[in-house]
């Protein structure tokens, strides 16, 4: 199965939200890091396509039919040229409160050391493919981070015909996500997923930083 939309923005940008709503539009199942964490075998692949070598993408994503977040925003360009008919969604928010966001929640979780070896590999995976991979380890630099930010969504644009691309926002709801994938708009309203709260609270649960 070919994926229907590959999602080319970073995560906390409300991507979990984005992930409910396209299943409960029938794109999904849809893939996001919280599918790593369920499908610990995953992680090796993604670390492969982090150190460059060749990924089987069509046997990574076999039973889904979109993907957003990281580590799949990563792969972007790959992905949209191995599925020419998948749509680009690239999801946006306000660049401060995204910082403020990504270092208070998944920055936090995910550089947190642990002695458990699984979640260690999980973590060098997701510095490999984010924080390494996109910010060069320099995360602490927040001019630098939203001038990468800034550079990413300008590339996307750029690459990405329009008739092919919905630059989004979460905050928009349903109407233009379903304009451009043609789908009517569901009664209801548009899921509201994973905030900041949300994510600590889990953390502060858990009992540990690893957000997973």
């Amino acid at each position: 199965m070919a994926l229907d939309l590959v999602g080319a923005g970073f995560g906390r940008t409300g991507t979990r939200s984005i992930k409910a709503a396209l299943e409960q539009l029938g794109l999904g199942p849809c893939y996001h890091m919280f599918e790593v964490y369920e499908n610990p075998s995953h992680v090796a692949v993604w670390q492969r396509a982090a150190d460059g070598e060749a990924v089987d993408w069509d046997a990574l994503f076999d039973g889904y039919r979109s993907a957003v977040d990281w580590p799949t925003c990563t792969f972007w360009k790959p992905l949209a040229e191995r599925y020419p008919s998948a749509k680009v969604l690239l999801s946006v928010r306000d660049p401060e409160r995204w910082y403020d966001s990504v270092m208070t929640t998944i920055h936090r979780s995910s550089t947190t050391p642990s002695n458990d070896r699984a979640r260690e590999i999980f973590r060098r995976m997701v510095a490999s493919v984010a924080w390494e991979g996109i910010f060069n380890g320099r995360m602490d630099e927040k001019a630098y981070v939203l001038d990468v930010l800034e550079k990413h969504i300008a590339e996307v644009k750029r690459r990405v015909p329009p008739e092919r691309l919905l630059v989004y926002d979460v905050k928009e709801g349903w109407e233009p996500l379903c304009a451009f994938l043609g789908i009517e708009v569901p009664d209801g309203p548009f899921p509201r997923l994973n905030d900041k709260e949300t994510f600590l609270q889990r953390m502060k649960e858990r009992g540990n930083e690893s957000g997973s």
